[in-house]
């Protein structure tokens, strides 16, 4: 513990006052990590589906979510009948590791991510893998629910 001493000037009068506090030393509270890291290779979860699978993390309260999709994956196909819906409903925001999606909304809009890419993509929307390259994406938010729980 530090003691300091803080001096202040008493607002009714000219009066100085000086008092002796205690404060807790910075080196002496609980230090905090620099980095909260898991590595995706060893995931807290694997779920498979269809003709492909997630590997989730949780790292410090945020879920990371590595997603492959093999050639000839398609979300109507391969996840719907786990999901029991006609469309994804997650909104996925993350980042495009390898390959090709092509997305399509439910008003018709169409997309395509490729390798490289940060993407958000919008609830209501169906995908499928482009090419004979399996899709890797990186999800921060959209996949953490197990659709077969629904």
């Amino acid at each position: 513990m530090t003691r300091i001493l803080v001096i202040a000037r008493e607002t009714k009068a000219d009066d100085w006052i000086s008092k002796e506090v205690t404060m807790a030393d910075v080196s002496a509270t609980e230090k905090k990590a620099a980095v909260h890291k898991k590595r995706l290779d060893s995931p807290d979860e694997t779920r498979p589906f269809g003709r492909g699978k997630l590997e989730i993390v949780n790292v410090d309260g945020v879920t990371i979510v590595r997603t492959h999709h093999e050639p000839g994956w398609k979300w109507s196909q391969d996840v719907k009948p786990l999901a029991k819906t006609d469309r994804c409903e997650a909104q996925h925001v993350g980042y495009v590791v390898q390959g090709r999606l092509h997305i399509v909304g439910r008003d018709g809009s169409e997309g395509e991510i490729n390798a490289g890419d940060g993407f958000v993509i919008p609830p209501g929307h169906d995908a499928w893998t482009v090419g004979n390259e399996t899709v890797i994406l990186l999800d921060f938010k959209g996949s953490p629910e197990d659709p077969k729980k629904n």
